[in-house]
């Protein structure tokens, strides 16, 4: 499968696009975003469409199992071991 084709195999495919797109994270936006986390977690490209987010700047949604706030941590968190990799070496 190519870097393009990653998301014919996607679980979410054939999901209502919304789903994705909680417009909280309090109340039924919580509700909502724990439906589209389950979705990512069956999903057999879970990693490119996590990749693809965080590539792209895609700062809204739940993409790759993980909501734009949980993106953000995870590449300063990945930034900051790229930091310290480099001053070991």
């Amino acid at each position: 499968m190519t870097n393009s084709e990653w998301w014919h195999s996607a679980a979410c495919r054939d999901e209502d696009p919304e789903l994705f797109f909680p417009i909280s994270d309090m109340g039924p936006g919580a509700q909502q975003t724990a439906r589209a986390k389950a979705v990512c977690a069956r999903c057999p490209v879970r990693d490119e469409c996590l990749r693809y987010a965080v590539e792209n700047g895609l700062d809204y949604g739940v993409f790759g199992g993980l909501t734009e706030r949980e993106r953000r941590d995870f590449v300063r968190r990945a930034r900051r071991a790229d930091r310290v990799r480099g001053e070991a070496a």
